[in-house]
């Protein structure tokens, strides 16, 4: 008897010191595998090469606007735009309070004693706690004088001379001389500087709604604020709604085509509702394979086959989902209760009214619940799908961050996008209660 006590003795000490071990090796393995993770992927060397200044300058960008001013080297025009665009441009002869030109003289007050001054033969700039930064081309070559040694934020080389401070970026080159002011918001988010409300606070606004003389005679100042905020070309309004619904339309076309096309196939991959067993393997293999290869892949083959636009978007939607609303379909169905379905044959009902009456019913709150989780998903994955297509919501944004200058621009179909989502998310949350709880 002591003997089977120090065996069972030995083998639960045993068990537990397996488990001890096994609790401390797991962690250990997990972070030997991080530490490899991190020198394969040089970690080290990718935080020695990230540029913070350049990070910053992006994050700024994100919720602010900048101003240029320049003046064209050759001619000595002085012209001011929101963003160096066209569509922003002051009119020809004006410019933001902040500049002031006389004859060929231009100042620049950026705030905080940082001012920059265009004259005829050069330019220069005074940044406080360090002097004045002067530059004067002398042949094929700019001649910077500065006090020494120059600082990190300067740089300057014999065709061009550059200077960033957080008042405002300042650059020359012999072709031109630009100062850039950087601004909080959105600017000309409502209306271009070409429009009669450019300028006009909320409550100027709201007067001239209401109750002010007309600016057109032909429409209510109301109609009219409203169709330039529609029109805006800086940020075009009109084309990201159309975008957005171009995003909802290709998740909804999609999904909906991929539930309806999924549903009779889960019948046939149903081992209780089709006997023959190759056509049921057959069945799964195509759902294993289709929803195996991620959207993407099938959005470039799509596009290269249909060429590009929203409906292909839609139909890599389609595909992929298939492959998995197959495979859930067809698990649900496997996981009905019988009795249901053997009650309503008791009535003498036929294959379909079976299906109908005893089987769908059973199915429906699964159905609907993963029908609309993927709608909702596929409301994200659209916006990538469309940058590939041409299409969408996805489309402008890629657009913006092509230009490496738009930042504010991605800034705002970023939001978009989120609220969007999130506005999908609530209207699924609500159709959910209501078709599967009757809430």
């Amino acid at each position: 008897m002591a003997a089977v006590d120090t065996t069972l003795a030995t083998q639960i000490v045993g068990g537990f010191a397996r488990k001890r071990l096994f609790a401390f090796a797991v962690p250990a393995m997990i972070l030997l595998y991080l530490a490899y993770t991190a020198v394969a992927f040089d970690l080290a060397g990718l935080a020695s090469r990230a540029r913070m200044d350049n990070a910053a300058i992006l994050l700024s960008d994100f919720w602010s606007h900048k101003t240029h001013v320049t003046r064209d080297n050759r001619t000595g025009e002085v012209t001011a735009a929101v963003e160096g665009e066209a569509k922003g441009a002051y009119p020809a002869g004006t410019y933001p309070d902040w500049v002031s030109v006389a004859g060929t003289v231009t100042t620049i007050d950026l705030g905080t004693g940082h001012v920059v001054t265009y004259d005829a033969s050069g330019a220069s700039m005074v940044v406080p706690d360090y002097g004045t930064i002067d530059i004067r081309p002398e042949g094929n070559r700019l001649v910077l004088t500065a006090p020494e040694p120059l600082p990190d934020w300067i740089n300057a080389s014999n065709t061009r001379v550059s200077v960033t401070t957080p008042a405002g970026r300042f650059n020359y080159t012999r072709s031109k001389v630009e100062t850039f002011r950087y601004q909080a918001g959105w600017e000309l988010f409502f209306f271009t500087l070409d429009s009669p409300f450019a300028g006009k606070g909320p409550l100027e606004l709201a007067g001239l709604a209401l109750w002010g003389d007309r600016v057109d005679p032909d429409r209510s100042n109301f109609g009219y604020m409203v169709s330039e905020v529609w029109t805006n070309k800086m940020w075009r309004h009109s084309d990201v709604v159309w975008a957005l619904f171009e995003t909802i339309l290709m998740a909804f076309l999609g999904t909906m085509g991929a539930a309806i096309i999924a549903l009779p196939l889960g019948f046939l991959a149903a081992s209780n509702f089709n006997p023959l067993g190759p056509l049921r393997f057959a069945f799964r293999r195509v759902f294993d394979f289709i929803r195996g290869v991620d959207g993407l892949i099938w959005t470039i083959i799509l596009s290269r086959a249909f060429g590009p636009g929203p409906m292909t978007g839609a139909l890599a939607i389609l595909i992929t989902d298939t492959g998995s609303f197959g495979k859930m379909f067809s698990e649900a169905l496997e996981n009905i209760d019988d009795k249901q379905v053997e009650g309503v044959r008791s009535t003498g009902a036929n294959s379909l009214l079976r299906a109908r009456f005893g089987v769908i019913p059973q199915v429906t709150p699964v159905l609907i619940s993963q029908v609309l989780y993927f709608l909702e998903s596929n409301t994200r994955s659209a916006t990538v799908i469309g940058a590939i297509v041409g299409g969408g919501i996805g489309l402008l944004l890629t657009q913006a961050i092509q230009t490496q200058k738009d930042w504010e621009e991605v800034a705002y179909y970023m939001t978009l996008i989120v609220l969007m989502v999130m506005a999908m998310d609530s209207l699924s949350g609500w159709l959910r209660r209501k078709l599967i709880k009757g809430e």
